[in-house]
């Protein structure tokens, strides 16, 4: 009898479906903008996903420090400098997957496939509309003319968004015009650098600066909640005729050590579906990584832009030679 009763219950737990496969995802992005796309994938999935929020900078030595032991299956995070710096490290695992290959462009993701970009950001020129024409703008090299001597607003150095920009100007231009940029715009400041971009556009919005340099994405949540500000700060898209626009991006790896990193490539691969770059774009005004999914409407209407193409693991590789640029430029 015992023998029937131990053959049906084994019948019975075969006929129910598998427990949920499990992830822990560490992240530097803001938890009310992962959070929701986590639960999105749980949602749809039934793989339970747990996020664990820091920066770039803690979540990585956290990784260093945990080695094998670690809990953690994907490492997501902001710039490619952050991203190259993890993938020097030896946080990731190469990641061999078409549909990431299909979705994100060459430029946006690492050349060795160790973390792939999943949105994107213009770091560009921002101005006062009652001051200037955007007629008088054109590129990043040209904010140090003396033209905005006292005009111009800058986020401090020590950010890795503006570290990024001054290695990718090195990549293109050379170290000794990077330099004389870097040299001019510390020469045109305003006023001293601030800790972050929201501070930098309101001081563009209250006259105290006439030009800045700002990711786009701050741009929008703010004109999202202070819908006034746009009718004085105006979005200008640098290098137009050259180069182009820089943009980075925030992106995702699968961590070397995880536990799962089948389920982990899953979950980076659906974040690059249309559905989570469509998240992605609406909930933070960022711009979808993949070429088949367009800007939220607010975004959209800023117009269209040439990206430098340049691959912005570069961002990392000549980081170095960017903080030792803007410290001999007196950059603070």
């Amino acid at each position: 009898m015992l023998k029937k009763v131990l053959v049906a219950q084994m019948a019975l737990l075969a006929t129910l479906p598998a427990l949920a496969s499990e992830l822990v995802v560490y992240s530097a992005r803001a938890d009310e903008l992962l959070k929701p796309i986590a639960q999105a994938y749980q949602d749809k999935t039934g793989t339970k996903v747990t996020v664990i929020s820091d920066k770039a900078g803690p979540l990585m030595e956290k990784l260093k420090a945990e080695g094998k032991n670690t809990k953690a299956d994907v490492l997501i995070t902001v710039d490619g400098g952050n991203l190259w710096q993890a993938a020097q490290a030896g946080l990731f695992r190469p990641i061999n997957s078409t549909v990431l290959k299909n979705n994100i462009p060459s430029h946006l993701r690492d050349p060795k496939n160790q973390w792939f970009g999943l949105s994107v950001r213009a770091r560009t020129i921002f101005y006062n509309a009652k001051t200037v024409n955007p007629s008088q703008l054109s590129t990043y090299a040209d904010l140090a003319d003396a033209k905005w001597k006292g005009k111009l607003c800058l986020r401090t150095s020590n950010n890795v968004y503006n570290q990024s920009l001054v290695a990718t100007m090195i990549a293109n231009h050379g170290q000794a015009a990077a330099e004389r940029t870097v040299k001019g715009w510390v020469n045109n400041l305003a006023t001293t650098p601030f800790p972050h971009d929201t501070a930098l556009l309101e001081a563009i919005d209250a006259g105290r600066c006439d030009v800045g340099i700002a990711n786009t994405y701050y741009y929008g949540r703010l004109v999202n909640s202070k819908p006034a500000v746009a009718n004085n700060v105006k979005v200008f898209f640098a290098d137009q005729k050259g180069k182009g626009t820089h943009v980075n991006i925030s992106g995702a790896g699968v961590v070397k050590h995880s536990k799962n990193p089948a389920e982990a490539q899953k979950f980076i691969e659906w974040l690059s579906s249309p559905e989570a770059q469509k998240l992605y774009a609406d909930r933070n005004f960022e711009y979808p990584a993949s070429v088949r999914v367009g800007a939220a409407p607010l975004v959209a209407r800023w117009g269209n832009f040439k990206q430098d193409f340049i691959n912005v693991s570069i961002a990392g590789q000549n980081q170095q030679k960017a903080i030792m640029l803007m410290k001999k430029a007196n950059y603070k």
